[in-house]
């Protein structure tokens, strides 16, 4: 006779209004593409990313950047899903081994898993190695690694992941309705929205500026400062949502409503939450550090790439490596940004604003 009291409940599957999963917890087909491959297939090829993943850009051309090949040292600076990483992996075995950095304490471990079961299949298991850091302390990674004489090969992906961007409780998308939070590693520093508490009108134009070249910054300060100011007397107070970012924006535009108008909004949208996500993880500072140390973590003849996602950091990338080129640091670097193609963006949208620069370091 079975004993029905050892045998545990049957997982019923998420239940939603409709024909189609909206909220990202009811996405589990999409989650799930080992058990759910057509439906993984399906949303590619409609050019979306499907829930809890990520499509890494402009692949074909940061291999054709870095050269990859078998025995190489290669370092994935800003882990993510471990597209990029995938494909290195790939090509620096046998005899290779691949380093891969992230700060992000939810999504490292599912990528570092992946991996791990990518270099068991290729038939070398110990080839990958994951550590949880910013990618500004790769220099003091590589001597810990016994890898002083540098890496072979570096990249760096500049963007937020999909997996942020769709996560609503990472509050990094106006498209969800949730706390203000944007920060890389939420178990380190403040949420957006705390952060954004302390700031004055002129502050919050300032970086919208600095760090989104947002052309209605002035106006979508005023109307946060507004926000928040209006909230002083809540008891506890009611911190910055998402949606109260979007309605900062959506009134910056208010009486326009043109087909114009709604593109500028949507792209405003854009700038701003980057501005935001910039402020609140310091990420200028650290590419800051991380261009000033690249040089020292190439083995001589060690290539780099680097993918940028707005003006700012691509100007960072193009005057590091220009410095560096007349210094003597690196012998070669690319002449002109590469975009991607008019097919990878229409596949992939997200990849529309990349932009992929590369260094050879002399010797």
């Amino acid at each position: 006779m079975t004993d029905q009291a050892s045998t545990p409940p049957r997982k019923r599957r998420p239940r939603y209004r409709g024909t189609h999963p909206r909220r990202f917890e009811e996405k589990y087909k999409e989650r799930d593409a080992a058990r759910y491959p057509e439906e993984h297939t399906k949303i590619l090829l409609s050019g979306k990313t499907p829930a809890g993943s990520h499509v890494p850009v402009l692949v074909a051309e940061v291999l054709e950047a870095l050269a990859p090949k078998p025995g190489d040292v290669a370092v994935d600076a800003t882990l993510g899903f471990g597209g990029h990483a995938s494909a290195l992996l790939r090509r620096v075995l046998p005899g290779g081994r691949l380093l891969g950095m992230d700060v992000d304490p939810v999504e490292l471990p599912k990528a570092a898993a992946r991996l791990e079961a990518l270099a068991k299949e290729l038939g070398a298991a110990d080839a990958v190695r994951t550590v949880k850091r910013n990618y500004a302390g790769l220099r003091k990674l590589l001597d810990a690694e016994g890898l002083a004489r540098g890496a072979d090969i570096v990249l760096a992906d500049l963007g937020v992941s999909s997996m942020q961007l769709d996560d609503p409780s990472r509050g990094f998308s106006w498209k969800h309705d949730a706390p203000l939070d944007l920060r890389m590693n939420p178990g380190r520093g403040q949420p957006a929205a705390m952060l954004l508490q302390r700031l004055t009108t002129e502050e919050i134009e300032d970086f919208l500026r600095r760090y989104g070249d947002e052309p209605e910054a002035e106006r979508i300060a005023a109307a946060l400062r507004e926000t928040i100011e209006a909230r002083r007397g809540e008891s506890p107070i009611h911190l910055l949502s998402t949606s109260d970012v979007a309605a900062a924006v959506e009134l910056a535009y208010q009486g326009r409503a043109d087909r114009l108008a709604s593109e500028a909004k949507k792209s405003s949208l854009q700038r701003t939450f980057q501005a935001i996500r910039i402020l609140v993880n310091d990420e200028l500072t650290a590419l800051d550090a991380f261009l000033r140390d690249l040089p020292h973590c190439l083995a001589p003849g060690g290539r780099a790439a680097i993918l940028a996602f707005h003006s700012g950091e691509d100007r960072r990338v193009k005057k590091a490596f220009q410095a560096g080129v007349e210094s003597g640091l690196y012998a070669r670097v690319s002449k002109d940004v590469v975009r991607a193609s008019a097919e990878e963006k229409r596949l992939n949208p997200r990849s529309s604003p990349a932009k992929l620069r590369w260094a050879l370091r002399a010797g």
